[in-house]
């Protein structure tokens, strides 16, 4: 029941996702939301409600999996263009071509050079993404060590969920400091003017789902928003990518070390 009555104070925003998504198709325009972060952060549950009750004509979840041998060869980003939206289309990355900033360097399955190169060639591609009318969302979600531990042992044992655990989640804990490490890199050299990263802190699912929503109706200015609805985000829950880079600094300060 408590999970029904979460789901149902979603609906006004989920009905707002409904007008955004008329304008895009109205006005032919192209939008592009990235859901980033560590595993069991909440980016599946999150992508879920953003798209419950939308137009299955006008968008797509994109969740790629490993790269082909082919692919490999290819350019690294072709494999994610072959996958943007057309004119009045939405598109949802779970997952992006973020990976190779946090999971293949973390995990060696790219080279030092190719996760460089990844980082100095970034920002001009979303510059001109952006800059050719296409409307990019870049969306973190944010979870401690604890409450990623207490998913992944639920995941362990509920059958319901185990399919969820992979091989690569069984190490997350361990390499918890290596994708703190990655995390801030990433942040600090690709959260730009033209597209910032935006925090999700996602240890409240609910708190992130509604949030996220938000984040994504303020990126358009979408025609007959409710105005008894207030579509600022909780500054407790969405932090500004640049925000989160000095956060993180001070820690480092502190601490000697990242732990966010």
């Amino acid at each position: 029941m408590g999970k029904l009555r979460s789901d149902r104070q979603l609906r006004p925003w989920q009905v707002e996702l409904l007008k955004l998504q008329r304008y895009l198709e109205d006005e032919g325009l192209r939008m592009i939301v990235l859901f980033e972060g560590r595993d069991a952060a909440g980016k599946g549950g999150a992508i879920r409600r953003v798209t419950r009750y939308m137009n299955e004509k006008h968008y797509r979840v994109v969740a790629l999996g490993r790269p082909s041998a082919e692919q490999r060869s290819q350019w690294y980003f072709q494999r994610y263009v072959a996958q943007f939206p057309i004119g009045g289309e939405i598109v949802l990355f779970d997952r992006s071509w973020y990976n190779r900033a946090m999971v293949e360097r973390v995990f060696g399955f790219c080279s030092r050079k190719e996760y460089q190169d990844f980082l100095r060639g970034v920002t001009g591609f979303e510059r001109d993404l952006v800059r050719q009318g296409t409307v990019l969302v870049k969306l973190y979600f944010s979870v401690t060590k604890e409450t990623q531990a207490r998913r992944f042992e639920r995941r362990l044992t509920d059958p319901l969920r185990r399919w969820k655990l992979s091989e690569i989640d069984m190490q997350a804990q361990s390499r918890w400091d290596d994708f703190t490490d990655r995390k801030y890199e990433m942040l600090l050299r690709t959260s730009t003017r033209a597209a910032p990263w935006v925090i999700v802190r996602s240890n409240d699912k609910q708190q992130a789902r509604l949030n996220a929503m938000k984040v994504i109706l303020g990126a358009v200015d979408y025609k007959d928003r409710n105005p008894d609805l207030d579509f600022t985000p909780d500054p407790r829950i969405v932090v500004p990518g640049r925000e989160e880079i000095a956060m993180m600094q001070a820690e480092f300060r502190r601490n000697g070390r990242f732990t966010g």
